[in-house]
């Protein structure tokens, strides 16, 4: 037995071929690995500009929708504007003008609030900011 292994050995040697494991990496494995990696690093950043101008795409829309919302707004508050009853109504409302041959009455009340007064009854309106401040202070200073 000892000499059957001898000659395997022999054989194996013979042929100038010795017995190795194969290795789990060949050379055509390191290569192709090699090119695969540059294909992705070489795709990674158009990919990257690709999804950002699609993202930008996107906000541009959204941005030119609200544009156009803006733009008919404008429009329709121009055609508003180009109305003379609504410019005679405002200017009564506002500017208080009076149209020749009307006789026009503003109450002053000293309430002073939109024409809109506290009722009896109701509820006390609260005092100016600076009594609240002032009343606070107080209270601090008050020994306990």
């Amino acid at each position: 037995m000892a000499r059957d292994s001898e000659n395997a050995a022999a054989r194996d040697t013979a042929g100038g071929r010795e017995r190795r494991a194969n290795p789990a990496l060949t050379s055509r494995a390191a290569i192709l690995a090699v090119v695969v990696c540059a294909i992705a690093l070489s795709l990674a950043y158009p990919v990257r500009e690709y999804i950002a101008q699609r993202q930008e795409i996107a906000e541009l829309q959204a941005e030119e929708r609200e544009a156009r919302k803006q733009v008919e707004q404008l429009a329709q508050r121009k055609q508003q504007l180009g109305d003379k009853s609504y410019i005679e109504r405002e200017a009564k409302r506002r500017l208080h003008y009076c149209m020749p041959g009307e006789k026009c009455y503003i109450v002053l009340d000293g309430g002073g609030g939109n024409g809109q007064q506290a009722s009896p009854g109701g509820p006390a309106s609260r005092p100016p900011w600076y009594e609240t401040l002032w009343r606070s202070v107080e209270t601090a200073d008050r020994p306990r």
